[in-house]
């Protein structure tokens, strides 16, 4: 790398992340119980961006992140530390199943013992639903302890399609177990888990405990049945992730200005960055539509996760009462993709330069 880029590549690091400056409101119904005054979206919209001074911020935050990419693009440095990153990446490959675990196990154990369905918004009585507090209890140990992984990701995924489409619709506000869970059901429970465990001691001749148990003799043929598609995991996550980005920007956003400019007021977010309240609304809400559409795509993968994770940490130390447990699976999300980056079907195969391959590491497995 010559010495005139690396500056070009600071510089294009820095514009980036003048449009995302702004810290997002998160799950604005996990913050606020009053919808607010009814708003017409658009025409909010449209009011805050002609404001001239508005219009400057956010046009001049837009072109600076647009050129910063493209100035990136077109010098393409090669950056030691990120190529020695990478190869280090490289390397965990193997525990991001535990990584997912963790994820959604603690929240689905709090889920059962607090009462509610994924979301805390979606509140059920554990006293007159006991066998919903068991369900989600007994599905968060058994992800944490990796015990029976993929048969209890596929129970998640029954439970969460049937509170969403037959329970509760809110649920939709927690998708994020969805690309887990998925993931989850393909690769098992990793190392270090209960299965890892049983399976060597059943694989083990003489075994006593191999005698009884002929389920984790079946890995084999599991493994064969989903072996193909474990290199698709990367991008499983990826657009997971940023289909939950999205949703956060348009949905609890822009399409629902008066509940958010609530969030702004309750904690004046306005003497953080001094801007009109309405900015906030509109920049947050463009910020997580524009980081969303490129976990989609696989544009810049790596750099878009590890900016998520820096937007859910500012969001939990700016709003103290945004519940934790809701954004652990996103965290946990967060930091798979940036482990595995972007896998397949993504802009960064297509235009980047060869690097290790992560999926080839999760199908070898």
């Amino acid at each position: 790398m010559s010495v005139r880029s690396r500056p070009a590549a600071l510089t294009a690091l820095i514009l980036l992340g003048t449009l995302v400056a702004r810290p997002a409101a998160a799950h604005v119904d996990y913050v606020t119980d009053d919808t607010g005054d009814p708003i017409d979206a658009v025409r909010f919209t449209l009011d805050v961006l002609t404001e001239p001074i508005n219009a400057a911020v956010f046009a001049g935050s837009g072109l600076a992140a647009v050129a910063g990419l493209a100035v990136y693009l077109w010098v393409r440095p090669t950056i030691t530390d990120v190529v020695v990153l990478r190869e280090k990446l490289a390397g965990y490959a193997d525990l991001v199943p535990w990584m997912l675990r963790l994820a959604i196990g603690l929240p689905l154990v709090g889920a059962g013992f607090q009462g509610y369905l994924f979301a805390p918004t979606l509140a059920f009585d554990t006293g007159a639903s006991p066998f919903l507090r068991v369900l989600f209890i007994g599905l968060g140990f058994f992800t944490l302890f990796g015990l029976a992984t993929r048969l209890v990701a596929m129970v998640g995924l029954l439970t969460y399609a049937w509170v969403l489409l037959a329970v509760a619709p809110g649920a939709v506000i927690a998708m994020e177990y969805v690309p887990v869970l998925v993931a989850l059901a393909i690769l098992g429970g990793g190392r270090p888990s209960a299965d890892d465990m049983l399976l060597a001691v059943a694989s083990t001749p003489g075994s006593y405990y191999g005698r009884i148990d002929p389920v984790h003799h079946l890995k084999s043929s599991l493994d064969a049945f989903v072996g193909p598609l474990r290199r698709y995991v990367p991008t499983v996550l990826r657009v997971g992730m940023g289909v939950t980005f999205v949703y956060l920007g348009l949905i609890e956003k822009l399409a629902d200005p008066g509940r958010a400019l609530l969030v702004v007021e309750k904690y004046d977010l306005t003497s953080v960055v001094p801007v009109d309240p309405g900015l906030w609304v509109v920049g947050a809400g463009v910020t997580e539509i524009a980081v969303g559409l490129a976990l989609i795509a696989g544009f810049f993968t790596r750099g878009a996760a590890a900016l998520s994770f820096v937007l859910f940490t500012t969001t939990l130390f700016g709003l103290p009462d945004d519940p934790v447990l809701a954004h652990v699976a996103l965290f946990g999300m967060a930091s798979a993709v940036f482990t595995l980056g972007s896998g397949p079907l993504s802009f960064d195969r297509l235009v980047g330069r060869p690097a290790l391959d992560n999926e080839t590491v999760l199908a070898a497995d």
